[in-house]
């Protein structure tokens, strides 16, 4: 089931499926009682696959000490028609709205959904922008992910097909709705209406219910109570690439490396995407998330607890770059190296702030 080929994903968003609920199962994880103070040990990466262009776009703030971090992914479609602009517009617009909200704590996360939900408008309406100024563009646009953790409650919103994934306790959980035809061509595989064979080489399989492309978004899964952290779990955020990989095998493979860093555990899987040689290899983004309660002696030191740690650090410098370019006015990003790994500073423009 889960080896996707093909290299175009197209919208259904106008098909009467868009706007039904996923009937896949979904499995909750449990909540906490008692608020417990965590770390984080982030890495994030970044793999063109076999395709001709990077469409994809991912960036985390994870800052040291802090209540809130967050990651926003968005996977680019649309090929010549701009999809690598659109991931950037998407993960640009995204990320300079949650870092203008997360200053008071407090105040962000008892309104986190509508925050969550703002952003992806803004998000979409800035694809639309753009679209609207540069025809030849016109028909771009991008999923989004977004997981943001506040203290020891995770949150998240997403459209389209970009899976968020949770492992804890030796089991992989995806927590997002797959906003895709595949999640109900596998209802109709597992209820007898469509052979497996038949549900596996659907034309239809790929194709999105919902995403970013600057019309009406159908569906958005923004759940407004959170999944309650603990410590061991890993998070992983990533485009739909990794899922030429089997479910199983991505747990193995975190299994295999759930006591390394996040850095490793990127690597390891990047890796097992490589030896697949697979022709149709589709881009890959992801961010792996390392939870870890204080005094646990689990996590990485300190120092480890950066973006891209261990990583080669052009990747994030990167982005911003392209970011900046992709939305002028909106996100000003500076990157350095450092002997403790790579340090960010954002200024993002509030609107009052912006050029015209």
């Amino acid at each position: 089931m889960a080896r996707r080929s093909g290299s175009a994903r197209p919208p259904c968003v106008s098909s009467p499926s868009a706007t039904t609920a996923s009937h896949g199962a979904r499995t909750k994880a449990s909540e906490m009682q008692v608020q417990t103070r965590f770390t984080y040990d982030v890495a994030s990466a970044l793999s063109q696959g076999q395709r001709d262009n990077q469409e994809d776009a991912v960036i985390a703030d994870f800052p040291l000490g802090g209540d809130v971090g967050f990651c926003v992914l968005a996977d680019g479609m649309g090929g010549h028609a701009s999809g690598d602009i659109a991931s950037k517009i998407v993960v640009t617009e995204v990320f300079a709205e949650l870092k203008l909200q997360c200053g008071d704590t407090d105040l962000f996360e008892s309104n986190i959904a509508e925050i969550l939900n703002d952003a992806a408008q803004s998000a979409n309406d800035c694809v639309r922008q753009h679209a609207e100024a540069n025809p030849e563009s016109w028909g771009m646009g991008a999923t989004l992910v977004a997981p943001v953790l506040v203290r020891d409650h995770l949150y998240w919103i997403s459209v389209g097909d970009s899976p968020l994934f949770l492992y804890r306790d030796g089991v992989l959980i995806q927590l997002n709705e797959d906003h895709s035809m595949a999640s109900q061509i596998d209802y109709m595989v597992e209820h007898g209406m469509m052979t497996a064979e038949t549900g596996e080489g659907h034309p239809d399989r790929h194709c999105l219910t919902s995403v970013l492309i600057g019309g009406e978004i159908a569906r958005i899964d923004c759940p407004a109570r959170p999944v309650a952290l603990r410590d061991g779990d890993i998070i992983l955020v990533a485009s739909d690439g990794i899922q030429f990989l089997e479910e199983s095998e991505i747990a193995g493979l975190i299994e295999d490396r759930a006591d390394r860093s996040s850095a490793e555990i990127t690597r390891y899987l990047i890796r097992a995407l490589d030896a697949l040689a697979d022709p149709e290899q589709d881009n890959v983004s992801l961010c792996v998330i390392k939870v870890s309660a204080q005094g646990s002696g689990s996590g990485e030191p300190a120092d480890r607890q950066t973006p891209e740690a261990g990583l080669p650090i052009h990747v994030e410098p990167a982005l911003a770059a392209a970011a900046m370019q992709a939305a002028p006015g909106r996100v000003t990003v500076m990157a350095r190296s450092g002997r403790d790994g790579l340090s960010m500073f954002y200024h993002v423009k509030r609107r009052a702030e912006r050029t015209a």
